[in-house]
């Protein structure tokens, strides 16, 4: 059985920083790219941050391009999202996705909800201004 299970959630001032990240089991994403989606109060979920399967090529939502960093560890299972700068308007639960293909190019990586095949239960992200 697949799971992906966010940590790294919490309450934090504007300004402030969070590492989310999302551990993987029940089968390897090493060859596979991973992301993160939001999903704000009364709000659609929405793209944050893609990673290909390499780590080499990364994407990020305009809004929090520049403040967050994705990274991976594959021999974790892992995927990382670190946050810094932080504003009231990221408050959100963070949703980790993982494609279940493996790709030959290092370098593909989607950044649309229907790119993602496994998702976890999300982490609640609360930025107090």
């Amino acid at each position: 059985q697949v799971q992906l299970v966010e940590s790294g959630g919490g309450l934090v001032q504007a300004g402030g920083s969070l590492r989310l990240s999302c551990a993987a089991s029940g089968r390897t994403f090493s060859r596979s790219p991973m992301g993160w989606f939001r999903q704000a109060p009364g709000k659609e979920r929405e793209f944050v941050a893609a990673i290909s399967w390499s780590g080499s090529n990364t994407a990020y939502a305009d809004s929090v391009k520049g403040r967050f960093t994705i990274s991976r560890d594959n021999a974790k299972n892992t995927v990382y999202l670190q946050m810094n700068s932080l504003k009231p308007e990221d408050t959100a639960v963070y949703y980790c996705a993982a494609d279940r293909r493996a790709y030959p190019s290092s370098s593909y990586y989607s950044i649309r909800e229907n790119g993602y095949d496994y998702w976890g239960q999300g982490t609640q992200v609360t930025v107090s201004s």
